[in-house]
């Protein structure tokens, strides 16, 4: 069997095991393309997945408005080393200190430091961006500034107005314009209107009893374009993927994609380091580059090896569709890395640790060390009810201050606590997030 056909073959079976209606999944490989589609668009209303069907994919738009950005940059519009303030000057953000001295780069590695999981809807109108921006002096400064990284779809709003102020128009024309038209990507949308005329995927929820139930809402708030909104099909990334491994295309110069893809900051566990909006780790000796994308129950994956000219893109209609993404990226072997147990006394790591969409709690039972993480709601809108709790996942230390869960449905996955200057656990970062002790 090919490659391509063992990826399948353990999508299906991942797809089984987890009831996932619908998957979605293509592979550059050796110079060539192939692409399926399994299962089905919704469980109410089942139309059959293809290569082309809309999936939201989430968090891999912030490639998108990172790349963006790069052409601006190109212009000699756009400078990321410069002050936010350069470019909107009426910034105002919880710690003054880190307004006057924020930059486009901080926002595009996230290291801005703020509260950055803060959903909010201003609407549909052209002024959401600009209105949300102007909402961010609410959220709390939690890290330094530059310091640590830390997951932040906040930062994406203000760089996606920035977008907006250099491009004299709004972001998704400017995203539209810039990227998706002269890259001929003509099934990659940002409005509901316009994925409702194609073929599309929904979500779905978790369910201990009976087929999934669709996840509502489905459309993502506008003035959260920029963090997360595009709908794409696998093939799209494909092509995504080939620009990001080609000579620009008359787009970007070659030197400004590299930029993107060299580290900016080593971040240690989860991945090694991060670029310009992209995830890079070494996988069995592969250099690869990725992001992934969760919305309300769609699960998305694209990465690629630059070196290889390869690419990989997985996109998913169910809550539990990271353990059918790791299927695929195992058996192409840029799944996570394997990771050994070590004798750790847990007593100093043991409590509940917070954040702006869910706690997690590290407990040590009979059985050994347990993670339990319960939903707050929130998300993708901040009068959201909490989605259903994840079954708690056994963890274990592989190093000093790192877990990892050695088996189950969250296998693979890796957490680590963060220290201060005094040698005290400041900080546990899981899910990409750092979280306090409560």
């Amino acid at each position: 069997m090919t490659i391509f056909g063992d990826i399948c073959a353990a999508i299906q079976e991942q797809m089984a095991e987890t009831a996932t209606p619908g998957v979605a999944v293509a592979l550059l490989h050796e110079g060539e393309e192939h692409s399926a589609g399994f299962g089905v668009t919704s469980t109410e209303n089942p139309l059959e997945v293809t290569p082309d069907t809309l999936f939201q994919i989430g968090s891999i738009t912030k490639t998108f408005t990172g790349t963006t950005a790069m052409v601006l940059v190109e212009r000699g519009d756009l400078d990321l080393d410069a002050p936010l303030r350069t470019y909107l000057p009426e910034l105002e953000l919880a710690d003054a200190d880190v307004a006057e001295r924020v930059t486009m780069l901080h926002l595009l590695t996230h290291t801005g430091g703020w509260a950055g999981d803060y959903f909010e809807d201003f609407g549909a109108g052209d002024d959401a961006l600009a209105r949300m921006v102007d909402s961010l002096a609410s959220t709390p400064q939690l890290t330094p500034l530059g310091e640590i990284w830390s997951y932040n779809n906040a930062g994406f709003y203000l760089a996606g107005r920035v977008i907006e102020v250099l491009a004299q128009t709004t972001y998704e024309r400017a995203v539209q314009e810039l990227l998706l038209d002269p890259l001929e990507m003509t099934n990659t949308f940002f409005f509901t209107e316009d994925v409702m005329t194609r073929r599309f995927a929904v979500g779905h929820h978790r369910s201990d009893e009976g087929q999934p139930p669709v996840a509502r809402p489905w459309p993502i708030g506008r003035a959260h374009h920029a963090a997360g909104a595009l709908a794409s099909s696998v093939r799209e990334l494909l092509r995504w993927g080939r620009f990001h491994m080609s000579d620009g295309q008359g787009v970007l110069s070659r030197g400004t994609l590299d930029e993107m893809q060299r580290s900016h900051l080593h971040v240690g566990s989860i991945f090694d380091d991060v670029g310009i909006t992209w995830a890079i780790a070494n996988r069995n000796g592969r250099r690869v580059l990725s992001h992934g994308g969760g919305t309300n129950g769609q699960i998305a994956f694209f990465g690629f090896l630059p070196d290889e000219g390869s690419a990989l893109a997985v996109l998913t209609n169910h809550q539990r569709g990271a353990e059918v993404v790791r299927a695929a990226t195992n058996v192409f072997g840029v799944g996570p890395p394997d990771r050994a147990a070590i004798d750790v006394d847990p007593a100093e790591f043991l409590g509940v640790y917070t954040s702006t969409l869910f706690d997690v709690e590290l407990r040590r039972d009979d059985d050994g060390l347990k993670l339990l993480q319960t939903p707050k709601g929130g998300f993708p809108r901040k009068d959201s009810p909490p989605m259903p709790a994840p079954p708690p996942a056994p963890v274990a230390f592989y190093a000093e201050d790192r877990l990892f869960v050695p088996e189950g449905p969250f296998q693979g996955t890796e957490a680590e606590f963060l220290r201060d200057a005094d040698g005290r656990i400041a900080w546990f970062r899981v899910g990409g997030r750092t979280m306090a002790p409560r």
